[in-house]
């Protein structure tokens, strides 16, 4: 049994005492001992590969901020990894995939499904770990990237401002995209499912890229494919989380999820109108509020709350940056774990 187990019950929809409150790369550059260990790696992919320092990452926050999940310590693009396309994590830069995706044949050449999905032994060994170094004192998540984002890397090869070259390959060969999707999604699948086999309690998708697509599609070439992850993970929780897709938060709070993850740029009270006040959401303070005084930070943590009225999990509306004051990140999360709700 959870000792903490505040988020599992408000993703599971039922009424609690105060929302649950964890952040989106909670485990990172915030903490200085995280950036102890960084410096005596030879680099992310290490960390990332390494079960031991992966689990000793992943509890910091825990023990640091005493945040209510903690989030396994990992990376989106082990699943092209898995498939085919190794890449190369570079200091400054980002990611780096020196063969991309071109022709239809590289997509036939590709492996998927099981075959590729246990490659990743080193990540399902991390939650193993760390499921038993935290012993049930809150609950663990898994994650990984949506379809559509992972498609975005293994075509551009590295981060891009507009994606371009995956938007070519939709409009230019739509056929080709979703043969690529649905070997992402049948590979992502499967590793969900064995993270949740290896104690994952709740799973996480994140499409960091659905903002580049327009309401058409988004709805023809990301929305299916969260919607078959999602329908196929039914021993766990599942958040959907697609930044920037605004316009299809109906769309996406209709797929067999149980929270819907939302960016900064939407309103409390606008979600509310249109997904109603009981589906459970999660977000979604500007990344950047986090750098505002203390008593500015708390007074905005506060009002979102109170605009979300409850079924909330506490969250920023993206990944929490790596130079936001660590004394912050504690008003942020300290602001929630006071909050109490009026009515249970």
């Amino acid at each position: 049994m959870l000792k903490n187990d505040l988020l599992l019950r408000t993703a599971n929809g039922e009424a609690t005492e105060r929302p649950p409150v964890w952040l989106m790369r909670q485990a990172g550059r915030i903490l200085p001992q995280y950036r102890a260990i960084r410096e005596k790696l030879s680099g992310f992919k290490e960390l990332v590969e390494t079960p031991e320092l992966a689990c000793e990452v992943t509890i910091q926050p825990v023990d640091e901020l005493d945040v209510d999940a903690a989030i396994i310590f990992s990376d989106i693009l082990v699943i092209p990894e898995a498939m085919g396309l190794p890449y190369e994590m570079i200091k400054g830069k980002g990611p780096l995939f020196p063969k991309t995706i071109e022709t239809l044949e590289d997509i036939d050449q590709l492996i998927s499904g099981e075959k590729a999905a246990q490659d990743l032994e080193y990540v399902y060994a991390a939650l193993r770990l760390t499921k038993q170094e935290l012993n049930n004192r809150v609950p663990l998540i898994g994650f990984a990237g949506a379809p559509f984002t992972i498609l975005c890397y293994m075509i551009e090869g590295s981060g891009s401002k507009t994606f371009s070259k995956a938007k070519k390959l939709i409009y230019q060969h739509p056929v080709w995209a979703h043969r690529l999707l649905d070997k992402i999604t049948e590979t992502t699948i499967v590793y969900l499912k064995n993270k949740v086999a290896a104690g994952a309690d709740l799973i996480q998708l994140f499409d960091s890229w659905a903002g580049v697509l327009s309401y058409d599609m988004f709805q023809h070439f990301a929305l299916p494919y969260l919607r078959k992850i999602a329908t196929a993970l039914t021993e766990v929780p599942v958040t959907l989380f697609a930044k920037g897709a605004w316009h299809s938060i109906k769309s996406i709070a209709e797929s067999d999820c149980n929270v819907v993850g939302l960016d900064w740029t939407m309103i409390p009270t606008d979600v509310r109108k249109t997904l109603g006040a009981k589906q459970v959401v999660q977000g979604n303070l500007d990344p950047c509020y986090l750098y505002a005084p203390a008593a500015e930070l708390k007074k905005a943590t506060l009002q979102m709350i109170q605009d979300f009225g409850g079924s909330h999990i506490t969250n920023l509306g993206h990944g929490v940056y790596p130079d936001t004051p660590l004394d912050n990140v504690k008003v942020f999360v300290n602001t929630v774990k006071e909050f109490s709700y009026q009515v249970v």
